[in-house]
Formats: C-alpha cells, structure tokens, sequence
C-alpha cells in the first residue's frame, strides 16, 4: 500500500472546492475537471512509483467508480459526480478512497435532511423517498430507473452532490491526518 504524500491530499482537496463552487453553482461537475484529475492521478501515481503506482492509482480509481456507479445507473446521480471520486481515487488510493466515500455519504445524507428541514416539506420528501426505495426494490432495470428519476427530477429538491464529496472527503483528510 503506498501512502500519499501531504501535498497531494491539499491538491485534491483545491480540485475539490473547485468541483464543489461548480457544482453548486451550475449542478454539474465538468470533464475538464473531472479528467484533468484522474488522468493526473494516474499520471502522478506512475511517475512516482512507476508500475506499483500507477496500478495503485488504477485501482484507486476504480473503487471510485465502483462506489457511485450504481447510483448514477439509475439516475440518482450525475455522471460528474461519479468521475470526481474516482479521480480523488486515482491520488488517494482505493482505501482512503472508501473511507472518503464513506464520509462524503454520511455529509450528503446530513446535507439532506438539513434541505428537507428547511423546506418544511418533510411529508412530501418522505413520500417520495419512500416512493424511489420501492422502485430499486421491485423494477430492478436501471434503465427503467432511471427514466423514473429522469421524469421526476423537475418535481424534486436536488442536492450537488460535489459538495458533500468535496466536504466529506477534505474531512476524512484532515481526521486521517493526510492534510498535516
């Protein structure tokens, strides 16, 4: 397992506040972005460790991938949002990786809850979770699912799901101590 170093974790860290500004401001995460960031890591991963790194980074990038994939499959989430963590993937590694992940759920489902608080909608957005937990459960053809969120969409309060990765992961960096 290789370790990155504590610049990297601040790199990352400014592509994601970037990714985060963008996000919430246009509720899309751009290729430039999101490219320039995976292909780096790759990129950094083998020039600082030749092979082991870049195969480091690889999987790093993958566990990204692996781990919002699904959601966007079914239109949960937006495609930006799924290549931003596998690009924090291709710097960090898979296990830190995961545990950024981990930690930008919790944030996402905290942001959440706080948006359907200050909505004073929670009956409407209780239903409607209900609603989309029942179709993962029984239509299970993400192209079926996500035209249903595709069609629902207009109807519902979006979360830019860079922010809760960009707060969530930059957290986990500082409680792992990879940030000093």
């Amino acid at each position: 397992m290789m370790n990155a170093p504590h610049a990297v974790a601040w790199i990352v860290s400014i592509v994601l506040v970037e990714a985060a500004v963008i996000d919430g401001l246009k509720l899309r995460v751009p290729n430039w972005l999101t490219f320039h960031l995976a292909l780096g890591g790759l990129a950094f991963g083998a020039w600082s460790h030749g092979v082991p790194g870049f195969l480091w980074a690889l999987a790093g990038m993958a566990v990204g991938l692996a781990t919002l994939l699904p959601l966007y499959a079914i239109g949960g989430m937006g495609a930006g949002d799924v290549k931003l963590l596998a690009g924090v993937g291709a710097w960090m590694g898979p296990a830190v990786t995961v545990w950024a992940f981990a930690t930008s759920a919790i944030v996402g489902g905290l942001m959440a809850l706080a948006m359907v608080a200050w909505s004073g909608q929670f009956i409407r957005h209780w239903v409607q979770f209900q609603a989309i937990g029942h179709e993962i459960l029984t239509v299970r053809n993400p192209e079926k699912l996500a035209a249903t969120a595709a069609a629902r969409k207009p109807t519902m309060m979006l979360l830019p799901y860079g922010i809760p990765l960009a707060v969530g992961s930059i957290a986990y960096f500082a409680v792992a101590g990879l940030l000093f």
